[in-house]
């Protein structure tokens, strides 16, 4: 594991900027859902956006209000 991180040192930085914004979104989603049991495992594990995807795609099922207005153009 130290030989992958030191070969390539940007992979930690490039794996938060991935994972930061997917986290931020689907605790925003299960909050507002009140889903107290989603927002405790988004918050404590970390599955690089996998679990959150999952989470605001099928679980949620949400749909993002600026794609809907592309489709519609």
């Amino acid at each position: 594991m130290q030989e992958l991180l030191t070969q390539y040192p940007w992979l930690i930085p490039a794996l938060q900027l991935w994972t930061i914004p997917w986290k931020g979104i689907a605790l925003w989603i299960a909050a507002r859902r009140e889903d107290k049991r989603w927002f405790i495992a988004l918050l404590i594990f970390q599955t690089a956006g996998i679990l959150e995807i999952i989470y605001i795609f099928f679980i949620a099922k949400h749909k993002f209000q600026f794609l809907e207005k592309r489709k519609r153009k």
